[in-house]
């Protein structure tokens, strides 16, 4: 396992962010501490959560799990989605950061989160607002690094510049979705943050399990389950390009979750993806991306399978090589 400093903070995390969103669903107690010792096995030190994940079991597993060796480890939540049922237990307002930030840390059962991520943008919530109780938070030594997640790239430009001109404690990391056919992030947004020198945290970089290799064979799991993955994967290319790259894993003998996961890894603004399991089975072959280092090249080959985003100014013919 490599470490990479996450943003400009000096802050050293694994070059693989384990994600514990099926802690207290998918994966029970027993199955939830399987995993964490063999992440921490593994060499990683960077764990991500939500309040919202199970209702907050996931954070309270974590917690439990993290005794002991807290000051080892580098600990990322969130905030924004709905709860509870009531109207103000959701978005980016300061009562409600505030609120869901105390909530959060006496289930982590800890006096600071390392890394918070607004979870969400905020239709209803100034920009201004949220930072400013990010800013509070930063002051009382409960957060220590504030960030963003699923944010477009002027939204967190626009961030940054508000805490530039306010000399608050600036954005060090980002959570994008980003995969081999989710690559709308290379447009703008790894560009945005390889400019800022912001950590770039994504998720998702199995797709949902669509580059696993097994919806072809079995037609099960999340995208047969739920209807979010089957809406976020459901277009006909995008199986096409899994299949393809599963071809492209069996004739080189990697497991397709491993070699996505590298993939990801291997762009130049990446500093951790985020993996996710049900079990310490699965979870294998994510920690076996580590073993896969890419080229430039060869990441460039395998990019070749899926579509690339046009260019933020859409003209097409500036994308193509100079001869």
């Amino acid at each position: 396992m490599e470490y990479r400093v996450l943003g400009r903070t000096g802050v050293r995390v694994s070059e693989l962010c384990f994600g514990t969103m099926s802690f207290g669903g998918d994966a029970d107690e027993a199955s939830s501490a399987a995993m964490y010792r063999a992440c921490r096995d593994a060499g990683i030190n960077f764990f991500d959560t939500a309040n919202n994940y199970n209702k907050g079991r996931s954070e309270e597993i974590l917690g439990q799990l993290m005794r002991g060796e807290r000051d080892e480890l580098v600990i990322a939540t969130k905030c924004f989605t709905p709860v509870g049922t009531d109207v103000n237990a959701r978005g980016g307002s300061r009562r409600h950061v505030l609120q869901a930030v105390e909530a959060s840390l006496k289930r982590l059962q800890t006096d600071r989160v390392d890394v918070l991520f607004l979870h969400q943008i905020d239709a209803l919530t100034p920009l201004e607002e949220t930072l400013r109780a990010f800013e509070d938070l930063v002051r009382a030594g409960k957060v220590v690094y504030p960030a963003l997640s699923n944010h477009a790239a002027w939204q967190t430009q626009s961030a940054l510049d508000l805490q530039e001109r306010r000399g608050w404690a600036r954005l060090q990391a980002i959570q994008p979705m980003y995969n081999l056919v989710k690559r709308q992030a290379e447009v703008e947004i790894l560009p945005m943050a390889q400019a800022n020198g912001i950590g770039v945290v994504p998720y998702s970089p199995a797709g949902g399990g669509l580059l696993s290799g097994k919806y072809a064979e079995r037609g099960t799991g999340r995208l047969s389950t739920s209807k979010m993955y089957e809406e976020r994967y459901g277009e006909p290319w995008m199986h096409e390009v899994a299949a393809k790259f599963a071809a492209c894993c069996r004739s080189e003998g990697h497991h397709p979750v491993s070699l996505a996961v590298a993939w990801v890894a291997a762009h130049p603004a990446v500093t951790a993806p985020i993996i996710g399991a049900r079990n310490v089975e699965q979870l294998s072959a994510s920690l076996d991306s580590v073993k896969i280092r890419l080229t430039p090249e060869r990441r460039a080959q395998i990019a070749a399978l899926s579509r690339t985003p046009p260019p933020a100014t859409d003209r097409l013919e500036e994308a193509k090589p100079k001869a």
